[in-house]
Parts: C-alpha cells; sequence; structure tokens
C-alpha cells in the first residue's frame, strides 16, 4: 500500500492535514482526492494508481456525501469507545474515518456526509449521520 507523504498538502493552500481543504469561514471542508488519468480509478491519498499501477493522479474534490461499509467499536487507547469506519464516498473511493453519534448505533448502510469536524487524536475524516436509513426488524 502506498501513501501519498506530502504532495497533496503542497497542493491545498492552508491545509494543515493536506486532506481537507477549507472553502471559508461558514463552509463546511471539502475532501481531496484522487484520480488516475489513464484509467479513471478514484483513490484516496495515494502515490500509484492500484489498478494499473499509473503515476499520473489529478486532484479531485469529493462532494463529501458517502455510504458506511463497516463500523468497529474500539475500546483502547482512548478513554471512551469510538467507533472507526471505512466510508465509501460517491465518487468511488473508501477512507477510513470516524462517525459522530453513539459508537453502537453506525452500521453499514448508513448515509453520511463530511463534516466540519476533524478527529483531534488521529487527524482522520469525522463524518455526520444524514438520515436514518431503513432496517428491517427481525
Amino acid at each position: 500500500m502506498y501513501h501519498h507523504s506530502g504532495s497533496v498538502a503542497q497542493q491545498t493552500a492552508g491545509s494543515s492535514t493536506g486532506v481537507l481543504d477549507p472553502q471559508g469561514p461558514d463552509r463546511a471542508e471539502a475532501m481531496l482526492y484522487q484520480r488516475c488519468t489513464w484509467c479513471g480509478t478514484a483513490m484516496y491519498h495515494r502515490l500509484l494508481c492500484p489498478v494499473c499501477q499509473g503515476s499520473d493522479l489529478r486532484t479531485e474534490r469529493s462532494e463529501g456525501v458517502g455510504t458506511v461499509r463497516h463500523s468497529t467499536v474500539v475500546h483502547r487507547n482512548t478513554p471512551a469507545a469510538r467507533n472507526v469506519s471505512l466510508i465509501e464516498m460517491a465518487e468511488g473511493f473508501v477512507v477510513r474515518g470516524r462517525v459522530m453519534g453513539p459508537p453502537i448505533g453506525i452500521h453499514s448502510g448508513d448515509r453520511v456526509r463530511l463534516s466540519t469536524a476533524k478527529d483531534p487524536v488521529r487527524g482522520e475524516p469525522v463524518f455526520q449521520l444524514v438520515d436514518e436509513p431503513y432496517r428491517a426488524w427481525t
């Protein structure tokens, strides 16, 4: 797995983490991702395309909307339980982050939107639930 070390941070003026781009004092932050110019694959924080191994990646801005694909409750190294979630963004890439709310209340299929908050410890994106999805009660 290859990770972008700093070139995204240089492309996003004023961004301290390199993955979130402030758009003004009253607007939500945007998440930046890469798209391979050769095969069109969207990816998050990579040096090479995971599909074709191409290095010609352009930076694009995500709309910040996605779906929880997996969520885990973590109890270690923290005073309170927190969730760690994999979010599939509308643009087709997957990002690891945290969803605000009770950790046991976050489920696969929940729709989320990027929040203005950032995880103070890990610096990962923080999302908020958009609405309560339909769940069959059995």
